[in-house]
């Protein structure tokens, strides 16, 4: 009885099959995310843009908001010149902002980050020291002062 050895071929057959394997299951990772994608988006509408683009929409909306402005204390003869004089200022600011972003779109991204992180530390010192409120007591590291406990009773 001979053994026999796998060929150089059959290894190949062998290494595509994982190839193979391993390619469907990617595509089918691929498929399953963009599914979830679309399901979310139907559920939750379109996720939000980066900072940078977020911030576009709110410049944009606040230059609406205050382009539709008529003010009554200028009254009808002043109207129309303050007007003009309103959408002129927010063109400006929308010019000035513009390039900002432009130029850094990546920083409004990390102070975003950044602000969520701060978010974060401050609600768990805010509920940390709320727990010790609620909880009538001191921790074990926490000091109670110079004085001494004295029972009346």
């Amino acid at each position: 009885m001979s053994e026999e050895r796998p060929t150089a071929d059959a290894s190949e057959a062998a290494d595509d099959v994982r190839a193979t394997d391993a390619d469907a299951w990617a595509t089918a990772c691929a498929e399953d995310l963009a599914a979830e994608k679309v399901r979310r988006r139907a559920q939750y509408g379109p996720p939000p843009g980066s900072a940078a683009e977020e911030l576009r929409k709110l410049v944009d909306a606040v230059a609406d908001k205050l382009s539709g402005i008529q003010s009554p204390l200028l009254g009808a003869v002043a109207g129309p010149a303050a007007s003009q004089v309103v959408r002129q200022v927010v063109q400006q600011a929308k010019n000035a902002v513009e390039p900002v972003i432009e130029r850094n779109p990546d920083v409004f991204d990390h102070l975003a980050a950044a602000g969520g992180e701060l978010l974060a530390a401050y609600r768990s010192a805010v509920q940390t020291q709320e727990t010790r409120w609620t909880s009538g007591g001191h921790d074990k590291g926490d000091d109670p002062g110079p004085g001494e406990r004295i029972d009346l009773d």
